[in-house]
């Protein structure tokens, strides 16, 4: 009778221990994952940077730089411009399509002539 009971015993607390560890997380890296690929701002962070990269394949999408611009988005906005000049020797920012020719140097026209930048 009393090696019942030991047995009986020893099962409840074999049993309250795996549920007390089923509660922890098994992968604490697959948890963090999960929880960032469910996250609102991963997934406006995916909408930036999928505008981001439609901006850089299309030199004819105009990039504005305005006063009230922070420093990270000037330098982000200007890097796109820089990469489109060298890519496709041309880019539009704020408004005005400027271009590169084989010497490197930027233009742009004014009144159908080549002012040099």
């Amino acid at each position: 009778m009393k090696i019942v009971v030991f047995f009986l015993i020893l099962g409840f607390i074999f049993l309250g221990y795996k549920k007390i560890k089923s509660k922890n997380p098994k992968n604490l890296k697959l948890d963090k994952f999960k929880n960032k690929l469910q996250s609102t701002q991963t997934n406006i962070e995916r909408i930036f940077l999928r505008e981001e990269e439609k901006t850089f394949s299309n030199p004819n999408i105009n990039i504005y730089i305005g006063i009230y611009d922070n420093e990270e988005n000037v330098n982000r906005k200007s890097n796109i411009h820089r990469a489109r000049l060298s890519k496709f020797k041309k880019s539009k920012l704020n408004g005005e399509m400027i271009f590169q020719d084989q010497e490197q140097r930027i233009y742009k026209f004014n009144n159908g002539k080549k002012v040099y930048l």
